[in-house]
């Protein structure tokens, strides 16, 4: 069954972040989004100009119009609108049992304030209900620190996108301290409008579909870290990111088949045939004999000049390689190569089909269309 997703957050006019960021994003990720809008703004990529609050009763009636009927599994919440939506809201939501994502949202991208001071002090009522509460450094600050987060019984994820440095820290913390960090390079983009609103959005849709935390976290990350680097470049500010583009990257939760290699005698002549076919080459490593191309639906393919006769490997891709490994392995199928780490950046499996041919089993992330060496 397709999750249902509920977003209670204001709209965006330049389609950057809030409303238009999350429905993107949940849709991508194969959620259906649905919506209570709290405020109506005008923006684009420097500024917000002008900010209309949703009456709270209005808010209320969206999200007993869709729950009512289409039903709910999971929500997330963004942008407000005032504390007396907060707080009427948060009594709305308390009956639901579905996991609940707040992203406090206080000021853009831009930096144009997108909550007054009351409308802050009633954050408490909404991370009360929250099974996850997602502030950025500056958010978190403002809210008191972690401890006064965590007191009121839900998780934080931590973003740490405005921390120092060439390495993003992102900590998901608990009660019992944190149960799981993960380190990025920076990725130097003046595309981040809606990266919190994405990020938010993306884990509520992984709660929704019965991934765990730690699961719907990870996943949520690298989709933001792909839609940051397919930025379309739009306008002359804080740019908007490229959801539509994140393909095959981090949208299954499963097996994906995403990558094919194939042997080549001519490393010249099989380049130009492929790049002759519209793949666009991605790769090019003459030395090493290896190319990578990539189709326009995001799978991509290789050609390799090896020692041997041409031979043909198919990759298939999954988020959680090593649990899935030790499913295979329990079920009699034997492996050539258990899960390891290779120079390349890939968690490479090897094993063959009954007819004797090569099967990866990877994970490769972002490393599979924008390695560091990517042309």
């Amino acid at each position: 069954m397709t999750a249902r997703i509920l977003i209670i957050a204001g709209s965006d006019s330049g389609g950057g972040a809030g409303i238009q960021a999350d429905i993107k994003t949940v849709t991508m990720l194969g959620g259906h989004a649905m919506t209570a809008i709290t405020a109506i703004t005008a923006q684009n990529t420097h500024a917000v100009q002008a900010m209309h609050a949703v009456p709270t009763d209005m808010v209320l009636a969206q999200i007993d119009s869709v729950v009512s009927d289409i039903g709910v599994d999971a929500i997330k919440i963004g942008m407000i609108g005032s504390a007396e939506t907060a707080e009427r809201v948060a009594a709305r939501l308390a009956a639901l049992s579905v996991p609940i994502v707040f992203d406090p949202v206080m000021v853009a991208t831009s930096g144009s304030r997108l909550a007054d001071a009351r409308t802050i002090a009633a954050f408490g009522r909404l991370m009360d209900i929250a099974a996850l509460v997602t502030p950025n450094l500056p958010e978190l600050n403002a809210l008191g620190g972690i401890a006064p987060v965590l007191r009121h019984g839900c998780h934080a994820l931590v973003k740490g996108g405005h921390g120092e440095g060439e390495t993003i820290v992102d900590q998901l913390l608990g009660p019992s301290g944190t149960l799981r960090e993960w380190r990025n390079a920076r990725i130097i983009s003046t595309a981040t409008h809606g990266t919190g609103c994405t990020l938010a959005s993306a884990v509520a849709t992984g709660l929704g579909q019965g991934m765990g935390a730690e699961a719907a976290v990870d996943r949520a990350i690298s989709f933001v870290r792909l839609a940051l680097r397919d930025a379309p470049g739009l306008g002359s500010g804080h740019g908007p990111m490229a959801q539509q583009q994140v393909r095959e990257d981090a949208m299954v939760t499963g097996a994906s088949l995403n990558q094919i290699t194939v042997g080549a005698a001519d490393y010249a002549a099989s380049v130009g045939f492929y790049r002759a076919l519209g793949l666009i080459q991605i790769v090019d490593s003459p030395d090493n004999g290896y190319a990578r191309f990539v189709a326009a639906n995001g799978v991509t393919l290789s050609i390799h000049v090896g020692p041997s006769s041409p031979a043909t490997t198919v990759y298939l891709e999954h988020r959680q390689l090593d649990a899935w490994v030790a499913q295979l392995q329990s079920d009699g199928l034997a492996f050539d190569q258990l899960p390891q780490d290779e120079s390349w950046g890939w968690r490479e499996a090897r094993l063959s089909d009954p007819a004797g041919n090569s099967i990866c089993l990877y994970h490769a992330g972002e490393m599979r269309r924008f390695p560091p060496w990517r042309i």
